[in-house]
This record gives structure tokens, sequence and C-alpha cells, in this order.
């Protein structure tokens, strides 16, 4: 199982939110290059880059931090948020993503994400699957829809999606564990390659997500309120 510590993006510095609730904001760094760079330093090759701004403004703010950490490390960058136009996505890949989630468009614009798989290819994106109650949320998690994460992630799989990222928006800067449940249920019912993302309080967490087979798991503030080392993480890739 992949291991894929995260960086959150507010204002140029590294944040964590609480819930998804941009007034719980904690600034923990204020350059992510050095961030990037001791993840790195300590073995790791993937990085969820994820610009808040941009996911609250529908338009890629942090380009040129991506774009910085893209050419001063050799991570492998999954980046998000904002990325609403061909030419917010077209910004993305130009300045070092590597692949890009995307969340709000799949959900309110299939036919502009089908046409950006076809125009880009199907592993070029992680279709960004955020639940609350099972339900997806969008649009830094502002609005809410009727949809199920299942019937969300089976109709992307049948267009030959292959990665999801779901996040629990319950669970996520909680520190309270995984939901293992319903990563179990979506793993079993799709055969996709999941991504689990929010909860993680220990490096239990993460042994029972491999357990259950997820592909890789996201990991961020429990790093960053060192919960455990970057070092002992590495220990279970």
């Amino acid at each position: 199982m992949r291991i894929i510590p995260a960086i959150d993006l507010i204002d140029g510095k590294i944040v964590r939110l609480t819930n998804g609730d941009y007034e719980t904001k904690k600034i923990y760094y204020h350059n992510p290059l050095d961030y990037a760079k001791e993840i790195e330093g300590n073995g790791f090759t993937y990085l969820h880059l994820v610009d808040l701004d941009g996911a609250k403004q529908s338009k890629v703010i942090h380009y040129k931090i991506l774009y910085e950490i893209a050419n001063k490390t050799n991570l492998i960058i999954d980046f998000g948020g904002g990325i609403n136009s061909l030419e917010n996505l077209k910004l993305a890949f130009e300045n070092g993503a590597n692949q890009v989630t995307i969340g709000s468009i799949a959900l309110h614009q299939p036919h502009l994400f089908l046409e950006w798989l076809n125009l880009f290819g199907t592993d070029k994106f992680i279709l960004g699957a955020d639940v609350l109650n099972r339900k997806i949320r969008t649009n830094a998690w502002k609005n809410g829809s009727e949809i199920d994460v299942i019937d969300f992630i089976n109709f992307y799989k049948s267009n030959g999606v292959k990665n999801v990222l779901c996040t629990d928006i319950s669970k996520d800067g909680m520190l309270i564990g995984t939901s293992n449940e319903l990563y179990r249920e979506i793993i079993e019912t799709t055969q996709i390659n999941l991504i689990a993302s929010g909860g993680v309080s220990n490096l239990s967490d993460i042994l029972t997500l491999k357990s259950i087979g997820c592909e890789a798991v996201v990991v961020g503030k429990a790093l960053l309120e060192k919960k455990f080392t970057l070092k002992e993480l590495f220990q279970l890739c």
C-alpha cells in the first residue's frame, strides 16, 4: 500500500482544517518546500498537494508552489483544488502535477470531466469522492448532494477511471480513526483502486487500511501533530 503525505495550502502556508471548516485553520509550516523536502528526505515518493484557496475560489491559486516543489524535489505529485476549467487543468499539469484530483467538476459537469479523461488519459486523474453520510459533497465541501458514493464511483469506473480518493469529511482532521467499513464496502463493491483519506490517528489505522485492501492512504494532520514521525511512517511502506 502506498503511503502519501499531504500538504494543504492556504495563503501559501501549510495548514490543516477540521471537517473542512476554514475557520479552524491551523498553520504548521510557512515554507511548503521545506516540508516537501523533509518528506522526500525520509524516503517518500508521493505527495498529495491541495490548494485550499483554489478549492474555495474555484480556480487554481498556488501553482507557483506546485512548480517549486515539482522542480526542487523528485516527488510524484497529485494536485487538487480549484480545477474547474481546461485552462486550470493545463495550469496544474504545466506546473508539475503528475496527476490531478477532480471532484466538483466530476459531479456537476460530468460531460466536461469525460472530455478531459479522453483528452489526457484516465491515468492522469484521480476521482475525488468527498463524502458526508455517504453523500458526495463538493466546492470545498460547502455543497451537498444526494449522490451516493458507490453510484458516483461506479459511473466513472464504467468510463475508465481507475483511482478514487475518498475522504470522509466527518473524520477529516479529527484524529479519531478511519472509515474502515465504508472503505471496505467501496473496495468490495467497485473493485476500484481506493486511496483512503481522513481520520488517521496512529500507525495501527494505516495497517488496518492495508488489511482492508486500500491501494493507498493519505496522511496529513497526524504527521503535523506528531502522532508519529515521517521516519516511523515510512517503515510501514
